[in-house]
């Protein structure tokens, strides 16, 4: 229900900001913060594609795919139109912001490393011969089907 509302009420902010905004510093500035934060955005996630820029926590291996994700996201929220996704966008891109929202992610899963030492709780015993040495019996010859006869 909660998305259904978002998706009602994210429109009716950005109608309303862009009116107030375009009313304050008029309509061609205002097109031109659109328009850059649509490029900005892009070059955003363009640059993610490429190798991998960021230093690895030794405690999260993981971490920097994260930041990673989280970039494209904001590069995401800044390519729509609107003043509003291109402030959640601009926020995501402090570095604080992200581990935060990523620490609270992470805080939702739970993470189970197997432990090498302890033996399986589903042993199976069993026995097994092998057929490796016996070969495999040559096909027998059989005359050429008149399917394939020429």
């Amino acid at each position: 229900m909660w998305l259904i509302a978002l998706l009602i009420a994210l429109p009716l902010i950005e109608i309303s900001l862009f009116v107030t905004v375009g009313a304050a510093i008029g309509l061609g500035p205002t097109l031109l913060v659109i328009l850059a934060g649509a490029v900005g955005g892009m070059a955003l996630i363009r640059a993610q594609g490429g190798p991998n820029q960021m230093r690895a926590m030794q405690n999260d291996p993981l971490s920097p795919l994260a930041h990673k994700a989280m970039l494209v996201i904001a590069g995401i929220l800044l390519i729509l139109p609107g003043f509003l996704t291109d402030t959640l966008g601009l926020i995501l891109l402090i570095p604080p912001v992200r581990r935060i929202m990523i620490a609270r992610v992470a805080s939702r899963f739970r993470v189970v490393t197997p432990n090498s030492t302890a033996p399986s709780a589903t042993t199976i015993d069993g026995e097994y011969e092998d057929l490796s040495d016996t070969g495999n019996p040559k096909p027998t010859h059989r005359p050429p089907s008149a399917w394939t006869r020429h």
